[in-house]
């Protein structure tokens, strides 16, 4: 079990629809990453951007990849996160895939596809809320949309970390900024964002604003906007402890459960 979880915050710009290039890009930049570095965040959608063409992106889970975040996985000694098109059973997903150092995947598809850029209609949405168990932490990995939906974020697992990861535009920043805060108050979880930066092929222009809050909703980072950024930040177990013994706000949440 680890009281301290080093994790690595990667803003960066992507390279439309071109997984080659993408991978190229991140093997630079998870391969200079100190060696105490535990857990690496990487954006939505990592190795395309934001598409709704994803029979030209789309990868299987034994694809080029996989197969990549594995192998950097095991040499880094590091698990790595994100988000990239996978398709299965004859359907496409937007599918967060949760890299152990050893190897063993575990993912999560999203659940709330986002309609206004009709995603619903190229994306099957998931249905399974995932909880990864690393190193003594419980982790709640979601993607994008899923921020503005507090009901399927709400913390009756008593998880530790709850991550976004995201391609979400500059012209709605605000939203993205608030929310991301409001998760980790509400939740009392240490909750991080990874945003992309640049300008797709779509003209939509993305501004970063990754960031990590604590369980009261205090920040961090230092990540700067609209700049290709990389930040350790160290997450503290105990800390969230000694403020769920204080305040004990997950004891009074309302009872139900999502159908």
């Amino acid at each position: 079990m680890a009281d301290v979880l080093n994790i690595a915050l990667i803003q960066s710009e992507l390279s439309w629809e071109n997984p080659e290039q993408n991978r190229r890009d991140f093997t630079k930049k998870i391969e200079g990453l100190p060696d105490n570095v535990d857990l690496v965040v990487l954006p939505e959608m990592f190795t395309s951007g934001f598409t709704m063409n994803p029979a030209r992106v789309a990868e299987t889970m034994m694809g080029d990849t996989i197969l990549w975040l594995k192998t950097l996985a095991s040499k880094k000694q590091v698990a790595i996160t994100g988000s990239l098109v996978i398709t299965e059973d004859g359907n496409f997903y937007n599918r967060m895939v949760f890299v152990h150092p050893n190897g063993t995947i575990e993912h999560y598809d999203k659940r709330h596809t986002f309609t206004l850029a009709g995603e619903d209609k190229v994306y099957t949405a998931g249905s399974k809320k995932l909880i990864v168990k690393f190193k003594g932490w419980n982790i709640c990995p979601l993607i994008c949309y899923d921020l503005r939906f507090p009901v399927w974020s709400r913390n009756a697992e008593h998880y530790d970390l709850l991550i976004y990861v995201a391609n979400w535009p500059s012209s709605r920043i605000t939203a993205w900024d608030t929310l991301l805060k409001a998760r980790a108050i509400e939740n009392m979880t240490y909750c991080v964002g990874v945003n992309r930066v640049g300008t797709d092929a779509n003209n939509n222009d993305y501004s970063g604003h990754s960031v990590a809050y604590d369980v009261l909703g205090n920040r961090l980072d230092q990540i700067p906007e609209n700049e290709v950024a990389i930040e350790v930040v160290a997450l503290h177990k105990k800390d969230i402890a000694t403020y769920r013994s204080k305040l004990s706000f997950l004891s009074d949440q309302d009872q139900f459960s999502i159908t």
